[in-house]
Formats: C-alpha cells, structure tokens, sequence
C-alpha cells in the first residue's frame, strides 16, 4: 500500500486526487461527528462517532503514509478541505455559505493557489 501510494503522488494528478480523498475524509470525518453530537441520540450517536473515528483514522494514515512534501502541498489541500467542506455543508447539513465565507473562501483558494504554484 505505501508503495503504491508512493507511485500514486509522484504524479501532480495522483497527489491531487490523494489529496481530494483526504480532504473528503476529513471532512466525513468532522461531519459524523456534527451529526452524532447535535442530530441523534442513543445507538445512533454511537453509530456516527465510531464512523467518524474510522473516517479520521482513515485519514490520518491515507495522508501520511506517502513520502512527500506535505508542507509544500498544504495551499492546495487546504483550498480542497474549504471546498469540500461547503460542499458537505450544503448537502448534509443544508448550510448555505455567507457572503463572508464566499469572500473568505476565495482567499483560501487564492492562498492555495499561491502557495501550489509560486515558483521563486
């Protein structure tokens, strides 16, 4: 496994759907653990904590197992976790982003973007 993803984020497109996979499962991750905290209780509270649990755990090793530079790669994975995040907002939580968030999500995305290609 670590060999394979080794392979995968040697390539600028497998470190970005690496990264997009992370972001997806961090963000699982803090949603179950929304959903176990204020949308259940009993058995199902437990449900989404173990679920969320498993999904950090998931994470946790999924984005540190590779060899690579993630502090060079931290602008695009933190403009993916912003993305992401307003996704599953809206979807799992019918949250709908501010216009402070917009403009702050910009500047994420912008900084993301720097940071990724700034070359000097």
């Amino acid at each position: 496994m670590k060999t394979l993803l080794n392979q995968v984020v040697s390539m600028p497109v497998g470190a970005f759907v690496v990264l997009v996979l992370a972001a997806s499962l961090e963000v699982f991750g803090d949603a179950c653990f929304q959903s176990g905290l204020y949308r259940s209780t009993g058995n199902q509270r437990a449900a989404w904590f173990v679920a969320g649990v498993a999904m950090l755990g998931v994470y946790g090793l999924f984005v540190n197992l590779p060899q690579w530079d993630f502090g060079r790669l931290l602008g695009v994975y933190v403009a993916l976790f912003f993305v992401v995040a307003q996704v599953v907002a809206r979807v799992r939580f019918q949250q709908s982003p501010t216009p402070a968030i917009w403009l702050g999500g910009g500047m994420i995305v912008a900084g993301g973007m720097v940071i990724t290609f700034w070359r000097g």
